[in-house]
């Protein structure tokens, strides 16, 4: 049945020093103790004191660095967030048609699309039979300037369905499956749906259409 346009609708062992026990150690004579450095002055090459460091006790422990801190406990690990694949998916409508009314219907649907908002560069319309009009006389002029509209973006551009892969990828892509080669279909569609980015739109026979993409649209 005819799906009407929604987009529209066509839509990351080392040990320690020893400790001799303390009974066994040699008396010795003590050593003379230095007397503590003024804590105004400081070390050659390292800053001063901080006031509050200054007023620690000797017996005070220091906190650890910061590197050395345990870490804060969290309230559980992170749950990872599956990406989003619906933009990369586009959406595939079907326009039932005949090999020899593809054409015409794909030509609807682009005049849908402009009436709704699309703007003509974001549409590239496929075919896998005679080639649209506008593709026909423009090639007249070369492929070089044929080529050269599509690479500027800003008008619809029809191609024939088997270039496909030179064709860059656009937010619509139109298919009219208008008949040609035995199996054209078959080869170019999955192309044509790698090149749209939102909405691929099928003009064509259903049970082709279905046959190549492997899902009812």
């Amino acid at each position: 049945m005819p799906l009407t346009p929604e987009e529209p609708q066509i839509h990351e062992s080392a040990q320690g020093p020893r400790v001799t026990p303390a009974a066994s150690r040699t008396a010795q004579t003590p050593r003379p103790v230095p007397g503590p450095r003024p804590a105004a002055v400081p070390r050659p090459g390292r800053p001063g004191p901080s006031p509050a460091a200054a007023s620690r006790t000797g017996g005070a422990p220091r906190p650890a660095p910061p590197a050395q801190r345990a870490p804060q406990a969290t309230s559980g690990p992170a749950t990872p967030t599956a990406p989003s694949v619906s933009a990369a998916v586009p959406q595939v409508q079907l326009i039932p048609a005949s090999a020899e009314g593809a054409l015409d219907a794909a030509e609807e649907a682009v005049d849908l699309l402009l009436d709704t908002g699309r703007a003509p560069g974001d549409i590239l319309v496929l075919t896998t039979g005679d080639p649209h009009p506008w593709a026909a006389h423009e090639l007249s002029f070369g492929e070089a300037a044929y080529w050269a509209q599509h690479d500027a973006g800003d008008d619809v551009f029809y191609a024939d369905a088997a270039q496909a892969e030179r064709a860059a990828r656009r937010p619509v892509v139109v298919f009219a499956a208008n008949g040609g080669p035995a199996g054209a279909t078959a080869a170019a569609l999955p192309t044509a749906l790698a090149r749209a980015g939102t909405l691929l739109i099928v003009c064509g026979d259903p049970q082709q259409i279905n046959s190549v993409l492997g899902t009812g649209v």
